[in-house]
């Protein structure tokens, strides 16, 4: 089993994580879910870029 996804700053799980959120793209703050890669995006971005949320990658 793979390590989870954790936040690139902070290294703890998106519901443990108390950094600022914002898209790593837009730098908007609503929406803002943690991704695979480690960094936070707005909906509209991980759609555009098609980027999986971490959450569901842990699974």
């Amino acid at each position: 089993m793979s390590a989870p996804i954790v936040c690139a700053q902070c290294d703890k799980r998106e519901g443990q994580c108390t950094c600022e959120k914002y898209c790593t793209y837009c730098q908007s703050q609503h929406n803002i879910r943690l991704c695979d890669d480690g960094l936070y995006y707005c909906t509209e971005c991980r759609e555009a870029c098609e980027l999986h949320l971490a959450e569901q990658s842990d699974r």
